[in-house]
């Protein structure tokens, strides 16, 4: 993994040549099962008017090498272009990625914020992935202490914490054989790129675009090399590489020691947190640490970890992170540190048990002698690291063992686009490079001098924006990768 990424902000520039893709108005195919839509859940947003929104529920193969065995059902939301008919390019499935976010309420989110001709040029199809929110959703149960509030210290120092960190691992895992039953073997990626295609075919479409963020990148892939065929204009946005998950989870973990480092010198000299970077780390380890030692109202390293994994993510969230040290420090109260949801919700149970259950599903996990010396690794970069999305750690302890990796990328799909920033700790750059070899065709749009999760229709930049949105409307296929111009480290106010 390339440890320093060029910070050298360019002009975005399409070159004049392009490729197309069929742009002309798609014609519907006479699908086997047809979708019947209502109303959707509380759950699902209103649109702004005259736009609404409409759910449904579509039966599938709970095995899809079992077509004749148990269905399970598929939630799915839709709100159809605003344009003309000659506009339309058919139906554009989002997914807000995880694994283990809930798609149903993207189609409303997520079309608000695209452009406008995106908007008029397709429907926009949201679902929640198979075990996840409506659809037939999964449990771990308490999922070893996952829940625990406080939780256990994440980051084990020492043999005696490290063996008592696999303990958590396997009761986990235990713990998951025993709630998720029948679902465990059942619910990865390449499964649910199956009921894509089924939704696809329900709604009468010949084929499928697609706008994925995050882990819906990984999704978007695995549809690809399933039914190439059956690709329109796919849109990768924040790329999850195609390793295995356990070793996109210790890339990830040593990424954000990375981004933490920018934190540390972005705060230095603003928030009464020092006024180096030296100082402002000592600063973050002293609330670290004393969170450890007594943890308040059941806020301890573990909460502590994940506040931060969430903030690193996000440049706009960093003042919050700031502030939240400070008022900790001042008062030993952590309450600025406390996200607004509790993690023991219900749908908060749901996402972490289903980031796992997909996780493991998708191909073989670590040893536990693996996990213990990439965290000894990781540590030696840095004795206090963030390991909170090391969530494929618990594959090594799986029940099932999955007899194949989930395939990703197709030499015979068309051309796709992938979007990354420059700087994203949570899925990096060097994702994206290595997904393009198994897409031949793959433009990469990065927007550098940028350091946050997610880009397209979501940082507000022009230059992404267009190309992706010409992409999707039009066909162009930039002739080459583009470099768009980042915003840079946010304003200190």
């Amino acid at each position: 993994m390339t440890r320093s990424l060029r910070r050298t902000a360019l002009l975005c520039a399409l070159t004049a040549a392009t490729a197309l893709l069929p742009a002309g108005p798609v014609r519907a195919a006479e699908p086997p099962t047809r979708l019947r839509f209502s109303a959707c859940p509380d759950s699902v947003p209103r649109p702004a008017a005259p736009d609404r929104v409409e759910c449904g529920r579509l039966a599938v193969p709970l095995d899809r090498h079992h077509p004749s065995g148990p269905r399970i059902e598929v939630a799915v939301s839709r709100v159809r272009a605003s344009g003309t008919p000659a506009e339309r390019r058919g139906i554009l499935l989002v997914n807000p990625g995880g694994p283990g976010g809930s798609g149903l309420p993207y189609a409303v989110t997520k079309r608000a914020k695209l452009p406008e001709s995106v908007r008029r040029a397709y429907d926009v199809v949201g679902f929640d992935p198979r075990g996840v929110g409506r659809s037939t959703p999964v449990s771990c149960g308490p999922m070893g202490g996952l829940f625990d509030s406080p939780g256990s210290d994440p980051v084990p120092a020492g043999p005696r914490a490290e063996r008592a960190y696999l303990a958590s691992l396997h009761a986990m895992a235990d713990d998951c054989a025993k709630h998720a039953g029948r679902l465990l073997p059942h619910l990865s990626t390449e499964q649910t790129a199956y009921d894509m295609d089924a939704i696809r075919g329900a709604l009468g479409e010949p084929r499928t675009s697609f706008l994925g963020v995050s882990y819906g990148s990984w999704l978007g892939a695995a549809y690809t090399a399933r039914f190439p065929h059956r690709v329109g204009r796919m849109v990768l946005d924040s790329v999850v590489g195609p390793w295995d998950w356990y070793d996109f989870d210790v890339i990830q973990s040593r990424a954000l020691l990375r981004q933490r480092d920018t934190f540390f010198a972005w705060a230095a000299g603003h928030f009464g947190l020092g006024e180096t970077p030296a100082e402002v780390r000592a600063s973050y380890l002293r609330v670290r640490r004393g969170l450890a030692a007594r943890p308040v109202a059941g806020f301890g390293p573990a909460e502590f970890d994940r506040a931060v994994y969430r903030a690193l993510g996000r440049t706009e969230r960093w003042k919050g992170l700031a502030d939240g040290l400070r008022g900790y420090l001042a008062d030993g109260d952590p309450d600025g540190l406390r996200p607004a949801t509790a993690f023991d919700s219900p749908d908060s149970q749901n996402y972490e048990s289903a980031n796992r259950v997909v996780k493991c599903a998708d191909g073989p996990g670590p040893g536990p002698r693996d996990i213990v010396t990439d965290i000894r690794r990781t540590r030696r970069l840095d004795p206090q690291p963030v390991l909170t999305g090391m969530e494929a750690s618990a594959c090594a302890y799986w029940h099932h063992r999955p007899a194949h990796r989930t395939p990703l990328g197709s030499p015979d799909a068309p051309p796709v686009l992938l979007v990354a920033s420059a700087h994203d700790p949570v899925t990096p750059v060097e994702g994206a490079r290595e997904l393009r070899r198994l897409l031949p065709g793959a433009r990469l749009v990065t927007l550098d001098n940028d350091y946050s999760h997610g880009v397209f229709a979501s940082r507000g930049d022009a230059c992404v924006d267009d190309t992706v949105a010409a992409y999707l409307v039009r066909g162009t296929v930039p002739s080459a990768d583009v470099r768009c111009t980042g915003p840079g480290l946010p304003a200190v106010r």
